[in-house]
């Protein structure tokens, strides 16, 4: 038996999801070991592709300059659903409303019953 509260929880989430504009492909860095060697190196490897998402963009701010050079500096929150798994160092690309990014999220994801929020960061490169 549902209970009103389960019902309320499913509509919410399903809100949530409605709202999804893209996509992300989560990578992660793992130990791969060389059967002919049997050495480990670190390799790419992508733990997740095609799973629905939304970027949302905060603190849009002008370039803040210092003596040395500007920076530009932008809080970017990624919403997935609550089951996915993303590892703190993992690298994101995400693609939504025509444009890719690439991103490292870069703390633990706030995990709440309908969605989990993470803080990423714009990256180049891994950390």
């Amino acid at each position: 038996m549902v209970t009103e509260l389960e019902r309320a929880g499913s509509a919410a989430r399903k809100a949530l999801e409605a709202a999804y504009e893209g996509e992300c492909t989560i990578i992660e860095r793992r130990d791969v070991k060389d059967e002919a060697t049997k050495l480990s190196r670190q390799e790419e490897v992508t733990v997740l592709e095609g799973q629905p998402c939304k970027l949302s963009f905060e603190k849009l701010a002008a370039a803040a300059r210092t003596e040395t050079a500007s920076t530009v500096s932008q809080g970017v929150k990624l919403f997935l659903a609550p089951e996915i798994r993303v590892n703190s160092g993992s690298r994101i690309v995400v693609t939504q409303n025509g444009v890719t990014g690439e991103y490292c999220a870069s703390g633990v994801s706030a995990v709440y019953s309908t969605h989990q929020e993470i803080i990423l960061e714009l990256s180049e490169r891994w950390a």
